[in-house]
């Protein structure tokens, strides 16, 4: 008897150091890069912390019972873009390292086929070679900086694709460009596209450097950014008239069309 019950204990260790306890999840998209995973011994000394690797709902055949090993997504048939979700199941009391995460993340890949801008105001541009679905930001090159003004989400596949998004031009020379972040934050971006804008050129009243106690009056329709004395961004929008009633007393810097001028206010 006395046996018996050795011989159980035994077999519930070592069926308990089969059962996962805690799980890994990664999700993101097949770039044709393989995962690389660091595997620590189990903490009840029988075999590795690793029980079970799960790629899409499938059971990975890659060899687990090792101290480090590769997770194999060639083998899976995936297409560059496709998504992925990967489950690692392991022990408490030990935990995994996964070594290049980063290979799931979206990165910017994109080719501009063409870039252009409409007399009607729109940036159109064309696209190849997505891997990830990521966000492009428009940006337009006025008040000595670039501004972003627009973003538009990618579809992040490798096929041709086209985008557009509306702009509003300011009186002159106009520069756009598209741009794109990825998980490495270095900025990627298309190349500068110009419109030479023969309005005339935007006012505003009461003036550069008057007093006003209610609001600013445009002469025309346009994008405008309200910085205080200490460079802290106020208020911004596209409009022809600009409520200032709850601003401070004080000077305050105003961006709009093209040029940057100060009012008061009372």
């Amino acid at each position: 008897m006395k046996k018996f019950f050795t011989i159980l204990t035994i077999i519930l260790i070592y069926s308990s150091a089969l059962i996962a306890d805690s799980e890994i999840k990664l999700s993101g998209i097949y770039q044709g890069e393989n995962l690389y995973v660091m595997n620590p011994f189990s903490p009840s000394g029988v075999g590795f912390c690793i029980t079970e690797v799960l790629v899409n709902g499938k059971t990975s055949t890659d060899e687990i019972n090792s101290s480090a090993f590769e997770i194999d997504l060639s083998i899976y048939g995936f297409a560059l873009g496709d998504k992925v979700e990967i489950i690692i199941k392991y022990h408490d009391g030990c935990k995994p390292e996964i070594l290049n995460p980063e290979v799931l993340k979206p990165k910017s890949t994109f080719n501009i086929e063409s870039i252009k801008l409409t007399k009607d105001g729109y940036i159109i541009w064309t696209t190849s070679g997505e891997i990830g679905a990521l966000p492009f930001y428009v940006e337009h090159y006025k008040w000595n900086k670039w501004v972003k003004v627009a973003t538009v989400n990618g579809i992040g596949t490798p096929s041709i694709h086209t985008y557009k998004s509306k702009v509003h031009f300011v009186s002159g020379q106009n520069r756009f460009r598209v741009k794109q972040v990825d998980y490495s934050k270095k900025p990627r971006y298309s190349k500068e596209v110009f419109y030479n804008n023969k309005v005339p050129p935007v006012t505003f009243k009461p003036g550069n450097g008057k007093k006003t106690s209610s609001q600013i009056v445009f002469s025309a329709p346009t994008e405008y950014e309200i910085f205080d004395f200490y460079g802290q961004f106020v208020k911004g929008g596209y409009v022809t008239k600009v409520d200032v009633r709850s601003l401070k007393s004080g000077t305050y810097f105003l961006n709009y069309d093209n040029k940057t001028e100060t009012f008061d206010k009372k």
